[in-house]
């Protein structure tokens, strides 16, 4: 009889741990104020971790809004149940429009012509249809212009069959303090000339701030939702003493196996474009893992990976499906054995920045690019 795949030995697997990502949420929770809303962003499979998973655990600990790029997302999500806030951040194509009227989400609009689709397909099912309006202070992707802002609004508010629920800007440049307070300016501006900062207090979710924008959001103004991707997963967006002080737990660990071990005399080249010559007899190991689980060519000769705790150097070129190591300082590696491409063992850690750092990347991609032939295997104790 041939074997489920579920009951194969794990070649190359991730590791997220939902407890702390539960832990993650109620700390950044405790670090805000008491009106601010949670925005959970799980687009892109919840960064790579399982959107329905991740989903689950952040309804339980207590999510006010899910955020996902899409439609096929968005059902994703609704599959876990009626009634959750889900946003749609990405514009629709204009066959996507009845999908959110048929499973309740909420759509971004930036121009006239999505409004008055929307109206259409509220229309045909009877009911308004929830909308969050984009407002571009700056980012140049999607969002009406703040100055034309008010048009916008007027068109929302005298449709019939549409109502608005929020409303958002995207900061181009949270580290850069200037242009973003210049951003900040250009949207409670468009806010003001659209009246909407006279309604009532939680009538809208009025939120600009990401992960990486939270330290600079005002403590008195009408923002009151934060949208909260890499750190609820435990990844800092950039250096921040605010950001630092959260101490939030990282959720993703990427782990793979020791193939063989062999050793290679002194001048040997190893992969593909021999772009290594070595420079002493050395002890490699190949591991069960390459650029098609999500190692990436560009970490080839630059990575290190964690095997019984020691760090051993990436050889050569990464290639599909394995990547060659060197274990001439770690004593008796044997075949089998566990290698820890991103994440902690013994007492040192490879974290998601350092990896991104050697792949010349960011933490988002590098948390993407880790490929549905790599199982997820889901820790769901709470803890403490």
């Amino acid at each position: 009889m041939i074997p489920s795949v579920s009951s194969l030995p794990l070649r190359c697997w991730a590791e997220i741990d939902l407890a702390a990502l539960e832990r993650n949420l109620r700390l950044i929770r405790a670090s805000l104020p008491p009106h601010i809303r949670y925005v959970a962003v799980v687009k892109a499979d919840a960064y790579g971790h399982g959107i329905q998973q991740v989903a689950g655990r952040l309804m339980h600990a207590g999510a006010d809004l899910f955020a996902v790029a899409n439609i096929t997302e968005a059902s994703q999500l609704r599959e876990l149940g009626p009634g959750w806030p889900i946003l749609l951040l990405s514009p629709l194509l204009p066959e996507e429009d009845r999908y959110v009227a048929e499973y309740d989400f909420a759509a971004t609009v930036s121009t006239p012509d999505e409004v008055t689709r929307l109206d259409a397909a509220g229309r045909a099912v009877g009911r308004a249809l929830s909308i969050h309006l984009k407002v571009d202070t700056g980012m140049g992707r999607l969002g009406v212009w703040h100055e034309e802002a008010r048009g916008l609004v007027e068109q929302i508010t005298a449709s019939a069959n549409l109502r608005l629920a929020g409303i958002f800007t995207h900061f181009a440049s949270p580290d850069d303090q200037a242009f973003t307070e210049e951003q900040r300016r250009r949207f409670l501006s468009a806010l003001s000339s659209s009246g909407l900062d006279t309604l009532p207090p939680g009538r809208l979710f009025v939120h600009a701030d990401n992960s990486a924008g939270i330290e600079t959001m005002p403590a008195t103004s009408p923002f009151n939702a934060v949208r909260v991707g890499l750190l609820q997963f435990g990844i800092l967006p950039h250096s921040s003493s605010f950001l630092s002080q959260v101490q939030t737990e990282t959720v993703f660990s990427f782990h793979t196996r020791v193939g063989i071990v062999k050793r290679l005399p002194s001048g040997s080249t190893v992969s593909y474009g021999r772009t290594r010559k070595l420079s002493r007899d050395t002890r490699i190991a190949v591991l069960c893992a390459g650029y098609g689980d999500g190692i990436p060519r560009s970490v080839s000769n630059r990575a290190s990976v964690l095997i019984r705790g020691g760090r051993c150097p990436v050889l050569g070129r990464v290639t599909m499906d394995q990547t060659i190591v060197d274990v001439t300082e770690v004593p008796d590696v044997a075949s089998g054995e566990e290698a820890v491409i991103v994440g902690k063992q013994g007492t040192d850690e490879i974290s998601v920045g350092e990896f991104s750092r050697w792949a010349d990347t960011i933490p988002w991609e590098t948390l993407c690019s880790v490929t549905k032939r790599v199982p997820r295997v889901y820790r769901t104790a709470l803890g403490t």
